[in-house]
């Protein structure tokens, strides 16, 4: 019986043994049923204990290792492992997937848990980053997703209290996070002093933000926020794996055995020690908990579930147990009972009862089992253990037998003779040994014929024979019991064999696939009553197939449900079953045997659902049974559609051409032409491989495709429309329900569908991301809302779209075998179906996936076509054999005969269906397919008068069908449109050529007439007037490449592909000569001009043949060339010709002998040619494109009055040049319709037209030819040149350190001063000389109270309790990032607030009160701000960050959206902009959200910032783009400035379209470097320019400059939504007429200038605002003005420093006032308390330290370039100065009783100066010896010593005014100080921190309390530690706000605030101290 399909019996899996206990946790729940979900191998179980029966969840394919249970307790979530492991979600009742959650995790979901709703599910993949994600299940749409850590994560959960926050544990760390936005941000958990820091193995959460977590050790960490609260010590023994949350309280589970119960405050209840019960053993470990009730469920890691009862809890029940650690290997059935034994490595033998499903027996062996065998008579079980021994039990009692060792090495298999007498044991020693049963198991043979390890063994039914398989492959025979080897097959020949296991031989050949010589088959059994096997492999798969199968490569059905390998399987005793067993997963599947009549009963069941087709996807055998594929289908399945180039990499190949050639690009280019082209006409229709793509729009017209055109075609006015949004070829056409849109799909690397309307032909929405190659089939839903697409790629990817929004909802593999159509149930929108070679698929919908099932039809046949009927189950489909296959849901219900020839299109109308065929036949149906009520054929003889060509053929293959206005469209694979009349007529619309290459392509010389010829083997003539027909169609022998008119237009030459040519009267197109001269195909052929007496034909084999048309005879024969001939040209004269060969050779040849000539290139250009269509000389040499190397120029062709070149290329584009194009690259225009290549290009007589030929798409298309005039008024569709002009404008300074800026991030950044050495607390102390007296340190506190307190602390503290400072809060910044940020600063309510951004902070400032409120979520530097203007979102802004790479963890770049009033913040957006984002812009409705990257690709995305949820993102530019905004009206409109750059930006559904800006209208108008927006009415942009100009642009095109608009560059534009005025700002010097600020009209015509009153020599504004009657300005100079539009007032809101880093920091010894120095040169005076700056001195050079005088009547400042000069405060006039020094000072004091001064420099030396002597300033000593530069200097409170930090991490002392260092610590111990501003010293090691081995702690200050110190340093940090601070790392408060690197920090007195200086950031932050109650 070699029958090759499948059985037609199945099996059914009806019971598994095992639970999966090891490696996983949590993974065992009651449901609301009662029921008890867990799962085990790759199956879903859901198991009744009161029924004892199990429900299996088959939907995944590989292992399962995590479940979660949804809150109502009915769904359940299980993630699986492998490389794209997904996430099903289903239903425990009916165990049918709900959802499936796929394409973001790989390796595995390692933990999953539901939200309190159950909502979202968070996930935890097993990558290398551990990502979190979370879903919207329902909807299968990630909402967030972030790296969760390092290491594993074991637990993950939500907190039930506070929604959107999540805890996950895991090795070394639990971490708390937060969800907003699409962003998961975390908090790691402080274990502080409470606990150690160690892995937490589970969590579960409380209210009040308690979060209770099982650790390692076996206690239970009590946490509340992120703080270590408590722990439970010892809660278990060691580790808790487990830990479940319920009404009543907590359950714990733990590797002890035990578990605990907790009630709601976890306080304990009971403890339930599992090793102590009955059923309990030694080293049992709990796995998972769940306490429901009086219930407890236990899972332990050795595979056993356990119900406890709480009131009875020492006895538990155990209801489930498997095998545990280690493979199981071992499997055999009794012989006469329904019994299975097993043995594993774990030691274990155990007896199953398939009847009870139950385990009857068990016992413990002393070594692990690899095989089992049961005797004849059922009496002795023999186990092969994994030592080489076996061992004998009593099946009955399980007592030894016997125990015997002959090997050493595994025994792998053991079978007992069918006569009971012996026992045969094969080894992986290559042997088999036989033993004599009664004879107590003596050896009695040995079989050796084996040179590899014994894998299978079988008996013959007389006990007479033995065959083997080993691992070598190869099969033996052996007699028995001797054991002598059979080697001649002849007696073999009758042998029966009792059993067959093997998996090698003839009767089991089919089992193996046909090609591969893989031996992953593990295990085979044949059932000889049903002739069926059954099959075990390394993959999981269990197979049925017919027994014996001979060929390879059999038929089969495949069961999943076991994970990986599969190692055993068996037939029970009665053929009842089949027994499986898994290796690692420990499991037993028993399946129930239907056979065949059994099977036909079962049909109406509904088949277990599985993603893998349980029917089998058919292997790879002869298809004997599959009828003949039709020769069109097989050609269109051959079809793939791949391209050496897509499109889509040409940006790339360009840039990479480009640096070659950067030399060439920088030379003046030739312009492009004035003139353009407009896509008039096309010839054509893509039939010949795609089907129903045809139909009637809403207004009648027709809509079809061709090439890379939708075409919208008017059949009153013959008249066609073009959507030309495509790029490359279009397969497939779908109509939205109305009509009025239409889903085109292209080929492509990432291919789209685009949807368009058919009025407007503006595209609604574009589809990409998920098809490869191509979408070769479209479909709307009834409601038009969805959209199904079906790709090309391998597994035909079918995606179902909502496509306005442009989300995808579903995607799955659709088949391997090639689908022709999908079709959406038009009832039930989630239900679709696939139609293809060899199947028919019926899919639904689930969450993010789809799940399919195959139609069951009996033999499979290939689907062309496919439609709903009347009723959600009715399905029609036509096939490949003419047959209609009327379907009920997925049966088959009955065939109907239709048509001869495969049925390839139908439609459904509102009573029947009409089809149409390859046999030319359209045949109208009644509503069953009953009828056929009519039949039209179409012929020639029918075709009406008003025909726009002929027929070329009878019964032409229809290809499409549409039915509508009282018609029938067909569509045929001629390429030809035809509309019948429902009364007989036809009526021809459009044609084109057939299938095949177009290239041969001629103009008349003096008629609208063209003619082509193609691969079709058609010679075409063509009307190019509005009747726009063919007139005139004759076939020939072969396919032609050219043809050419005579120059009287009467004859008509052709050159066909087989070497020969014909020339035809051109009205007849009958014979008029024809010669065949040649072997290879003819190229190109032309008349002579004028009298057109000779004719050239070049041909293939490299020569040109001239011809007397005369006299019918060669005379001439061109040689010469080396290469195929591809273009001829005559000269006006007929004397020369000129020849081009396809290795870019040019020719030249006298005519008509052929003698070759050589023309010098000078001279070609003075010839005067007839034609020119050549491609190569200098005067065309700039048509050659950048990337020549991947793309050929195919074609040109010089206009008639020589000035415009029109070329065609290999990419499809149609370019027009200005001729002659000198000089490389020359500029263009360029027009994309074609698909392929371009392959002939012809003007006609009067350059009115240009006609091209496309190659593959069988094209003919005619362009309008447009002249310059006409061409203002009209958008032109071209596209410009590939390279932009060098020059940009010019230079500025502040757009190059804009452009080239490299932010870094915090956590990134490294030290600021070069410092050397070890740090504080790396260094390794010597003990002092009390502490060896033993005298504890710090009883004596540096600041002394011993000594007299210093004046300073006295004064402050008179009389008061000294109070620690407890808490610091921001109260004021003095700041403003205007320096390298743009349009960031804003108004908001009416003007009464401004807001801005410095640092990390965003500041919003009243300007009546002046006070500031701070913004201060972000976690690194603010880049931009942007407000909603919208009125539903009042004060909502927008900041986007500084950010690392774009892993979307915490350091990712974000963008925060918050109410500007309540710092709320709304939205966290995680973006993939590396780098940080540049520029952010909100819509017009305030809805979506604009932002652009700092990455290399410069990225522009699109969010829906409510929702987190990214729209579209796409490559802005190879640049820098500085700004993009959307139009102030819309939403889908918006416009990106940059480095050279300005583009147009659409977005249609999820994919953003743009066009560059089009310089071309405007005279020498050039592409500078764009630096800002701003709009106007009708479709205005305004661009500002580096060089001060303003661009005004229409569309997309420039339509005037506003000249020097600022005489700098214009930094920033603000369009005033209110009335329409624009205001700039620029840089520019201050002049009467002129300021840095204009306000102009809408139109940007006329203007005002304001000055700014700011004193600057040159102002540059970088930022504009306006509100009522008032101008916002930000400068880069950090001022903030407001410019009064009426009167021209400034009044300046803001200061701060312009460069930074502040090094200098000054506080006042009794005022809340303070003084800053900083780079810039000036020394600025802040008032704390009015909130604003004094005064600024500009000193001139930049200043580096400051200091007060102890009264605060004189101030010292120490500059960078040595100097140091002291200034009277009451005057500002400079009491004295003095440079002694070189290098910068880095810190200056005036001692405490104001007599010295000290100075200390980088020069390694502080100096002292006397300043009672009077202001000359004579240095009196100084310190020397110091290692390294001076950082900090402090006086003792007496004034007779100085400490001096350095440089090299080393704090020395000296004494003052001498110089002396003082050695003796002693000595220095005993030292008050007036003040500490040291960041080193033993007193503050604890201040350094961990992470701080690339950066430092900077700065410091003690309070003038003595009990806190304040830090800052390298991260942006302020810290409030307790002084002193001995110990290493000490506790502290971190606030931050900061950019990178703190400069300086200062107390002010009576300890009121702290002011901290930014270096990075050129900021004041003013912190106000909170101190500690009495």
């Amino acid at each position: 019986m070699a029958d090759r399909t499948a059985p037609n019996c199945h099996l059914r899996l009806e019971w598994v043994y095992g639970y999966r206990g090891h490696q996983c946790r949590n993974n065992l729940y009651y449901t609301a049923a009662k029921e008890i979900v867990y799962f085990v191998a790759g199956v879903g179980v859901v198991y009744n204990t009161r029924e004892h029966k199990q429900k299996f969840y088959l939907g995944h394919n590989d292992d399962i290792i995590s479940l979660a249970l949804h809150p109502e307790r009915v769904l359940v979530a299980t993630g699986q492992v492998g490389k794209e492991p997904y996430i099903c979600v289903w239903d425990s009742y009916t165990v049918q997937t709900v959802s499936i959650l796929k394409d973001v995790h790989t390796h595995g979901v390692a933990c999953l848990a539901f939200d309190l709703e159950g909502q979202c599910l968070v996930s935890v993949g097993l990558d290398s980053k551990n990502t979190i994600c979370v879903w919207d299940w329902r909807r299968g749409k990630v909402l967030a997703a972030a790296p969760g850590h390092t290491d594993r994560i074991f637990d993950i959960s939500w907190d039930l209290y506070q929604p959107s926050k999540l805890v996950s544990c895991g090795v070394k760390h639990i971490k708390f996070w937060s969800l907003c936005g699409n962003a998961l941000t975390p908090k790691r958990g402080v274990f502080g002093k409470t606990g150690d820091l160690q892995t937490i193995l589970c969590l579960a959460c409380a209210k009040d933000e308690v979060t209770y977590s099982g650790a390692l050790n076996g206690d239970i960490y009590v946490w509340k926020g992120i703080n270590l609260m408590r722990t439970v010590q010892g809660a278990h023994g060691s580790g808790i794996f487990s830990m479940n949350a319920c009404e009543e309280g907590f359950a714990t589970g733990g590797r002890d055995g035990c578990v605990r119960l907790w009630d709601l405050n976890f306080k304990p209840i009971t403890v339930i020690d599992l090793r102590e019960t009955d059923q309990g053993y030694k080293g049992l470990s709990v796995r998972s908990v769940c306490w429901r009730g009086d219930h407890i469920l236990v899972g332990t890691q050795d595979s056993e579930i356990f119900e406890v009862v709480v009131h009875d809890r020492n006895k538990p029940f155990l209801i489930m147990q498997g095998h545990c650690e280690g493979e199981l290997w071992a499997l055999a059935v009794h012989p006469t009972k329904p019994l299975a034994m097993t043995g594993s490595d774990d030691r274990s033998v155990r007896i199953w009862s398939l009847i009870d499903h139950a385990l009857i027996a068990r016992c413990n062996m002393e070594e692990p089992i690899r095989c089992a065998a049961v005797s004849t008579d059922g009496i002795h079980l023999a186990l092969g253990m994994k030592d080489g021994s076996f061992t004998v039990l009593r099946v009955r009692d399980m007592t030894e037998v016997v125990h015997i060792k002959d090997r050493k090495e595994a025994i792998h298999e053991l079978k007992y003779s069918p006569d009971g007498a012996h026992l045969a044991v094969g080894s992986n020693d290559n042997s088999v040994d036989i033993y004599g049963v009664v004879q107590r198991y003596k050896k009695v043979g040995e079989c050796i014929g084996s040179n590899s390890f014994i894998t299978h063994m079988d008996w013959s039914t007389d006990s007479k024979f033995l065959q083997t398989n080993d691992g070598s492959g190869r099969r033996l025979f052996y007699r028995m019991p001797s054991g002598k080897e059979v080697t001649n097959r002849e007696e073999l020949k009758l042998v029966q064999w009792a059993s067959w296991t093997c998996v090698l031989g003839p009767e089991v050949n089919g089992i193996w696939p046909k090609y591969s010589a893989i031996n992953d088959i593990n295990s085979v059994d044949a059932n000889f009553n049903n002739q069926v096997l059954v099959t075990a492999d390394d993959y999981g798969l269990v197979k049925l197939l017919r027994y014996p199968c001979i060929k390879k490569g059999a038929k089969c059905k495949k069961y999943l449900g076991h994970s990986a390998h599969i190692t055993n399987v068996r037939w029970s005793h009665d053929y009842q079953w089949v027994i499986s067993i898994g290796g690692a997963d420990h499991s037993v599947f028993q399946w129930k045997f239907v056979p065949e009549r059994k099977s036909k009963e079962e049909l109406h069941i509904a088949p277990q659902e599985t993603l893998v087709d349980s029917n089998s996807e058919e292997s790879d055998s002869d298809q004997s049974d599959v009828p003949e594929m039709d020769s069109e289908i097989e050609q269109e399945t051959q079809l793939t559609y791949r391209r050496q180039v897509y499109k889509e990499d040409l940006p790339q190949l360009k840039e990479q051409c480009k640096e070659k050639d950067r030399a060439i690009a920088m030379k003046k280019r030739e312009r492009a032409p004035g003139s353009g082209l407009k896509l008039h006409f096309i010839h054509g229709y893509r039939g010949y491989d795609c089907r129903s793509n045809l139909f009637y729009t809403q207004t009648g017209e027709i809509v079809y495709h061709v090439a890379a055109v939708g075409i919208v075609y008017n059949r009153q006015q013959n008249t066609q429309r073009f959507y030309m949004g495509h790029d490359d070829d279009i397969l497939c056409l779908a109509i939205h329900p109305l009509k009025d849109f239409v889903a085109t799909g292209q080929v492509g690397r990432d291919s789209s569908v685009h949807i368009w309307d058919t009025e407007t032909l503006k595209p609604m929405s574009v589809l990409k991301g998920f098809h490869q190659f191509g979408v070769c089939s479209l479909d709307f839903s009834a409601d038009g809302k969805r959209l199904a697409s079906v790709g090309l790629d391998d597994n035909h990817t079918i995606v179902l779209w909502d496509w306005r929004k442009g989300e995808k909802l579903s995607v799955m593999c659709g088949s391997k075998d090639k689908i022709f159509v999908v079709k959406i149930n038009p009832y039930l929108p989630d239900k679709l179906i696939t139609a293809g070679v060899k199947h028919m698929k019926f899919w639904h919908k689930a969450g993010g996936g789809l799940i399919g099932r195959k139609g069951s039809m009996g033999k499979t046949e290939t689907m062309m076509c496919a439609v709903y009927g009347w009723s959600e189950e009715m399905v029609f489909s036509g096939t490949c054999g003419g047959d209609i296959c009327i379907w009920s849901d997925m049966f088959l219900m009955k065939t109907v005969k239709a048509h001869d020839g495969p049925v390839f299109s139908m439609h459904a109308l509102e009573k029947g269906f009409v089809t149409g065929g390859k046999d030319g036949i359209v045949a109208l149906w009644d509503d069953t397919f009953e009828r056929c009520l009519k039949t039209y054929a179409i012929k020639r003889a029918v075709l009406a008068p008003g025909s726009k060509g002929l027929l070329l053929e009878d019964n032409p293959s229809i290809r499409a069908i549409s039915l509508g206005h009282g018609h029938i469209l067909v569509g045929t694979k001629n390429g030809e449109i035809l509309e019948v009349d429902k009364s007989g007529p036809i009526t021809l619309l459009v044609q084109g050529h057939m299938e095949g290459e177009v290239w041969g392509l001629a103009t008349h010389p003096h008629l609208p007439l063209c003619a082509t010829v193609s691969d079709d083997r058609t010679l075409r003539i063509w009307d190019l007037s509005p009747s726009h027909c063919m007139l005139a169609v004759r076939k020939l022998r072969k396919g032609g490449r050219c043809c050419s008119f005579s120059p009287d237009g009467k004859a008509l030459a052709v050159g066909l592909n087989d070497g020969s040519f014909l020339i035809v009267n051109a009205d007849t197109l009958e014979d008029l000569v024809s010669f065949h001269h040649r072997k290879d195909i003819i190229t190109d052929i032309k008349f002579s001009p004028v009298s057109g007496k000779y004719l050239a034909v070049a041909s293939g084999d490299t020569f040109v043949d001239i011809y007397n048309v005369m006299s019918s005879k060669r005379v001439g024969v061109c040689k010469g060339c080396l290469n195929s001939i591809t273009h001829l040209d005559w000269d006006r004269r007929g004397k020369l010709l000129q020849v081009n060969t396809s290795a870019k050779e040019q020719f030249f040849f006298e005519a008509p002998r052929g003698k070759r000539q050589t023309i010098a290139a000078t001279e070609v250009e003075k010839i005067d040619w007839n034609t020119w269509t050549c491609v190569l000389g200098t005067s065309v040499e700039g048509i050659w494109p950048v990337i020549s190397e991947v793309t050929e120029v195919t074609s040109a062709c010089l206009s008639h009055d020589k000035k415009v070149l029109a070329t065609g290329d290999d990419l499809g584009y149609i370019k027009l040049f200005r001729h002659p194009v000198r000089g490389k690259y020359a500029k263009f225009k360029r027009y994309v319709a074609h698909s392929t290549h371009v392959t002939n290009v012809r003007w006609t007589h009067e350059d009115s037209l240009l006609v091209t030929a496309g190659g593959g798409d069988t094209c003919l298309m005619i362009w309008a030819h447009e002249a310059e005039t006409r061409r203002e008024l009209r958008q032109c569709d071209s596209e410009e040149s590939d390279i932009e002009s060098e020059d940009d404008g010019g230079y500025d300074s502040d757009v190059t350190k804009e452009n080239e800026i490299n932010y870094t991030i915090k956590a990134l950044s490294t030290n600021m001063r070069p410092m050397t050495g070890v740090k504080p607390h790396l260094q390794v102390k010597e003990p002092s000389v009390d502490e060896r007296q033993g005298v504890v340190r710090g009883s004596r506190p540096p600041v002394s109270r011993a000594l007299p307190q210093p004046e300073k602390l006295q004064t402050n503290n008179v009389g008061k309790k000294k109070r620690p400072i407890d808490d610091l809060v921001l109260e004021l910044v003095f700041g403003y990032r205007g320096n390298d940020c743009r349009n960031n600063v804003h108004y908001l309510n009416e003007g009464a607030d401004i807001i801005y951004h410095t640092a990390s902070v965003g500041i919003v400032l009243n300007l009546t009160t002046s006070c500031q409120s701070f913004y201060v979520e972000h976690s690194d530097d603010i880049l931009c701000l942007t407000i909603n203007q919208h009125p539903k979102f009042p004060n909502v802004v927008a900041t986007g960050q500084v950010g690392d790479t774009g892993d979307m963890s915490a350091t990712s770049p974000s963008i925060h959206v918050w109410d500007a009033m309540t710092k709320q913040t709304l939205s966290v957006l995680r973006c993939f902009h590396s780098g940080g984002v540049c520029s952010v812009s909100f819509s017009a409705t305030g809805k979506l959200l604009l932002s652009v990257g700092l990455d290399s690709e410069h990225t522009v995305t699109i969010w829906k910032w409510q929702e987190g949820a990214k729209v579209a993102t796409r490559i802005g530019h190879t640049q820098r783009i500085f700004v993009a905004e959307f139009r102030p009206d819309s939403d889908t409109h918006f416009v990106s400035v940059g480095i050279k750059h300005v583009r147009f930006w659409t977005l249609a559904g999820r994919a953003l379209l743009s066009k560059k800006g089009v310089l071309s209208s405007i005279e020498d108008a050039r592409m500078q470097t764009m630096l800002s927006v701003a709009f106007g009415a009708n479709n205005l942009t305004f661009t500002g320019t580096i060089s001060g100009d303003v661009c005004v642009w229409k569309d997309h095109i420039l339509v005037r400059i506003v000249a020097k608009a600022h005489t700098g560059p214009v930094f920033t534009m603000y369009t005033t939504l209110r009335d329409g005025l624009i205001v700039t700002g620029g840089k520019e010097r201050p002049s009467k007429e002129g300021g840095a600020l204009k306000l102009w009209d809408q139109e940007l015509k006329r203007c005002r200038a304001f000055r700014l009153e700011t004193g600057q020599v040159i102002d540059c504004v970088r930022s504009v605002c306006r509100g009522k009657g008032k101008i916002l300005v930000g400068t880069r100079n950090a001022e903030i003005i407001e410019v009064g539009e009426k009167n021209a007032a400034c009044n300046i809101l803001v200061n701060g420093h312009m460069d930074g880093p502040i090094w200098g920091l000054g506080t006042h010894p009794s005022r809340d006032v303070f003084l800053s120095a900083a780079e810039d040169g000036t020394v600025r005076l802040w008032d704390i308390p009015e909130k604003k700056m004094l005064n600024k001195v500009n000193l001139g050079h930049p200043a580096c330290t400051i200091s007060y005088s102890p009264e605060g009547d004189m101030v010292a400042i120490g500059m960078k370039n040595g100097e140091f000069i002291i200034l009277l405060v009451a005057s500002l006039k400079i009491w004295g100065k003095k440079r002694d020094r070189r290098s910068s000072i880095q810190d200056i004091r005036f001692s405490p009783n104001s007599r010295y001064l000290a100075v200390g420099s980088c020069e390694s030396a502080v100096d002292f100066y006397d300043l009672t002597l009077g202001p000359q300033l004579n240095r009196i000593n100084c310190c020397r010896d110091i290692p390294s530069f001076v950082m900090q200097m402090d006086f003792s409170a007496d004034s007779l010593h100085i400490q001096v930090s350095t440089g090299a991490y080393k704090r020395l002392v000296y004494e003052v005014p001498s110089g002396k260092q003082v050695m003796e610590q002693s000595h220095i111990d005993r030292i008050t100080w007036a003040t500490w501003t040291s960041v080193l010293g033993d007193e503050v090691v604890g201040i350094w921190s961990r992470n701080t081995d690339k950066a430092d702690v900077t700065c410091a200050c003690v309070s003038h309390s003595g009990l806190n110190v304040v830090t800052g340093d390298d991260f942006g940090m302020v810290k409030l530690f307790d002084f002193p601070c001995p110990d290493k790392f000490a506790k502290h408060k971190r606030f931050l706000g900061h950019s990178a690197h703190l400069t300086n920090i200062r107390i002010t007195n009576g300890d009121r605030f702290v002011v901290s200086a930014g270096g990075d950031d050129r900021s004041l932050f003013v912190w106000r101290c909170v101190h500690a109650p009495h």
